[in-house]
């Protein structure tokens, strides 16, 4: 049986491109063929990459990290847990993930995917149509972009800060028990819509779910840098609580 050839795949990181060898794993992480950064929240080896059985293969060799990773567009998405992986299918995917304070954003490219986006969502993915899921209101949205701010203001990819909750409050001119409470609605609705990593409880961090959730608004256009704008419109941001028509 003749050997499949492998597809060129390439890794872009803070303006750096990797040329993977399918004859050997390509390791990511604090230390590795990628090394990240000098981070001591991320793990020595977190992402693992490899040829196997005709397909390019994303595994999370981590213990406790997650990435999400999405298709150009961010249309297919997924979360990867540790000790999960998946195919890398598509011609162009983002692999974001946060260690600590700090989010990062990885490019995957590959010359001959096994899958293609079809013409009509290359349309509704460039931008001129929103993503935005009923129900989501604008102060909510809001709260996403300020969580988003650093990583949507970045050129490529790269690395990025995760603001804490204060700071984004503060950004917002909002206490801090009104913007975890429009947190919690943030979550609980992209929760009921399948989004995995959002809800509560023993073992979810509040710093994991700002992460997660940055990860999943950037990822999927659920915010964009157009988006940016919602922070300086002093009216929006200043609404009274009484005009905040949020439904659990």
């Amino acid at each position: 049986m003749a050997e499949t050839l492998a597809p060129v795949l390439q890794v872009e990181f803070a303006g750096e491109w990797f040329a993977l060898d399918p004859q050997r794993p390509f390791v990511i992480g604090r230390e590795g063929d990628l090394t990240v950064d000098d981070n001591q929240y991320l793990h020595r080896a977190f992402l693992d990459v490899r040829f196997q059985d005709g397909l390019w293969w994303l595994s999370n060799v981590g213990s406790r990290l997650s990435a999400t990773v999405s298709s150009a567009g961010g249309a297919v998405q997924s979360w990867l847990s540790p000790g999960a992986r998946l195919p890398i299918v598509f011609e162009e995917c983002s692999i974001v993930f946060t260690a600590g304070p700090t989010t990062y954003e990885l490019g995957v490219h590959c010359d001959d995917p096994s899958f293609a986006m079809s013409t009509e969502h290359r349309r509704r993915s460039s931008g001129e149509t929103t993503v935005m899921p009923v129900g989501l209101t604008q102060l909510q949205k809001l709260l996403i972009v300020a969580l988003a701010e650093p990583m949507l203001r970045r050129d490529g990819v790269g690395v990025s800060e995760l603001p804490t909750s204060g700071a984004a409050a503060e950004r917002l001119g909002w206490t801090m028990s009104r913007f975890n409470r429009k947190l919690d609605n943030v979550c609980d609705k992209l929760d009921r819509m399948g989004v995995q990593g959002l809800r509560g409880g023993v073992g979810n961090l509040a710093s994991n779910r700002r992460a997660r959730l940055v990860e999943y608004a950037v990822s999927s256009q659920l915010v964009t840098r157009t988006d940016l704008a919602l922070l300086d419109d002093a009216s929006l941001r200043a609404a009274d609580d009484a005009q905040d028509q949020e439904t659990a």
